[in-house]
């Protein structure tokens, strides 16, 4: 682990900077949420649609955008999806009422979402699929920067100046991004001409890749057990700003708490990883998960949950998803090398297409629906990797003979 560290830790760093575009583009907002509430003379429920439309543009983008990295190579679609992300954020700093607003999100995320895809399939390109795992951990150690700083940043500009600023703030974030993967980031994939571009080529690859059994299982498990990261996040302004009746800086305080929940499940897998494998880790923590939604459920049931007992509950909930996801992403992704671009992109469609799904739910139904929502897709996910742990035959960890690509 020492030497994965200092080998290619700029390479790491690099790439979590990616990862943390769309995190910050979703936190650094919240507690705006009644501010622009009252700009745009709407309810905070309405508000959090905004947040379900930038899922959905999120899932989609990373469809088109899969099969531009494996053709173009990873950087070229990554520089267009960036500067589309920084005019629409300044357009939403513009925004003078709800739909442009919503629409704006939408365009936003459909830049943003190539960051995302584009560093996961580079954990692909760069290191070997037995250490993806650990990768994976370690890039989310700097998305964990997100949840602790951007809904403070976000409070504080609201406070001393006012929302709009947010996505000006978001826009200057992601020119730094650009302008450090343009100059200091390797190209980690060859362009390759034989990737087609027509609709019906691109469909195949994707049925390609949905037939490999393990992708299924893994990507859609993880799907729902990360859900509950989007049910908290798009959850946690009605039930801390509305129901307990927080400020915008102590919602950012609890929030960056209750995410510290899920960072430090990352970096309690990376030294499970010692000595289990990512799928022993990830049944018994989806099993934790389950068990802890369970007793969320019951308790909000019975009417007995006060503000210290959804604290702790939200806390365990998202230590849970802080073991899932890398080891989700990891044996998910592990089969593929040649398609690690259309693979990830497939698997980010799926997480964030369910996750948009659970969010829009919340912003549809409001306060009363989250807890059940949570221990819902807790228990789905387990259920898809019991059914789908029977029709993998050999697991893979690692494609046999692959070489780690070569750092320039």
């Amino acid at each position: 682990m020492t030497s994965l560290r200092n080998k290619h830790a700029w390479i790491i760093v690099l790439l979590g900077l990616l990862s943390v575009v769309t995190p910050f583009a979703i936190d650094m907002y919240l507690p705006a949420f009644s501010h622009l509430a009252a700009d745009f003379h709407t309810t905070t429920s309405a508000i959090d649609l905004s947040l379900s439309t930038y899922f959905i543009g999120f899932a989609l983008g990373q469809i088109l955008y899969g099969p531009l990295l494996d053709r173009f190579g990873r950087k070229r679609p990554l520089y267009f999806g960036l500067a589309v992300y920084i005019v629409a954020s300044i357009g939403l700093a513009q925004a003078h009422s709800i739909q442009a607003f919503i629409a704006l999100r939408f365009i936003q995320a459909l830049g943003g979402c190539a960051a995302q895809v584009a560093a996961i399939a580079m954990v692909r390109d760069f290191f070997h699929a037995s250490e993806s795992a650990k990768v994976f951990s370690l890039l989310f150690l700097i998305i964990g920067t997100s949840p602790l700083l951007a809904p403070t940043i976000g409070s504080m500009l609201v406070a001393s100046l006012n929302w709009r600023w947010i996505f000006l703030a978001l826009a200057a974030n992601a020119l730094v991004i650009l302008t450090l993967t343009f100059t200091l980031l390797p190209e980690g994939h060859t362009p390759d001409r034989s990737i087609s571009l027509r609709p019906q080529p691109i469909l195949q690859g994707f049925w390609t890749i949905l037939r490999k059994a393990q992708f299924t299982t893994y990507a859609l498990a993880g799907a729902f057990s990360f859900a509950g990261l989007f049910a908290f996040v798009a959850g946690s302004p009605i039930i801390f700003m509305d129901g307990y009746h927080l400020g915008a800086r102590a919602f950012g305080l609890i929030f960056a708490v209750l995410v510290m929940g899920f960072i430090g499940g990352n970096q309690v897998n990376v030294f499970l990883l010692r000595r289990f494998t990512s799928q022993q880790i990830f049944f018994y923590a989806l099993a934790f998960q389950v068990f802890v939604g369970v007793i969320f459920f019951v308790s909000a049931h019975a009417h007995i949950l006060d503000l210290q007992a959804t604290l702790v509950l939200f806390f365990f909930f998202l230590l849970a998803i802080g073991l899932t996801y890398p080891n989700a992403a990891a044996l998910g992704m592990a089969p593929f090398s040649k398609d690690a671009g259309s693979a990830s992109a497939l698997l980010g469609f799926l997480q964030a297409g369910v996750g948009s799904a659970i969010s829009m739910g919340i912003g549809v139904l409001g306060a009363t629906a989250i807890v059940s929502i949570l221990s819902s897709t807790s228990f789905i996910a387990l259920l898809v990797l019991l059914i789908g742990r029977t029709r993998i035959g050999e697991l893979v960890e690692a494609p046999e003979g692959e070489a780690v690509a070569a750092m320039h």
